[in-house]
């Protein structure tokens, strides 16, 4: 599921994947949107990371869902478990949103012209 995810936030307009700390990161304005953990460590399995408004809540309530570390938390990011998480669909509209946080309003503009 993480590779079907990454794929999906790489689609997203200007979107590139890049691996600080080792970490699978999508950026956009050299602005991260979402993390992407592999779970290649199992000390840490397959995750996926967002920053949410209109869903957090609702992100929040999935079984292990936590408020992100390193105070990403207090500004929204939500981590999800994989093997817990919702149908794929769901995950996606929630990088789209992550997405559209931080993303430049023309990236937004043309992210609504594909649909």
């Amino acid at each position: 599921m993480a590779a079907r995810l990454l794929a999906y936030a790489l689609e997203l307009p200007d979107a590139w994947e890049d691996h600080p700390w080792g970490d699978t990161v999508v950026k956009v304005n050299k602005k991260i949107f979402t993390f992407i953990g592999s779970g290649a460590d199992p000390q840490y399995p397959p995750s996926l990371t967002v920053k949410l408004a209109d869903s957090h809540e609702q992100a929040m309530q999935v079984e292990r869902a936590e408020a992100s570390g390193y105070g990403l938390g207090r500004a929204g990011w939500v981590t999800l478990k994989l093997a817990t998480a919702p149908p794929v669909d769901v995950l996606e509209d929630w990088i789209e949103e992550s997405y559209r946080l931080v993303a430049l309003k023309r990236q937004v503009a043309a992210l609504d012209a594909q649909t």
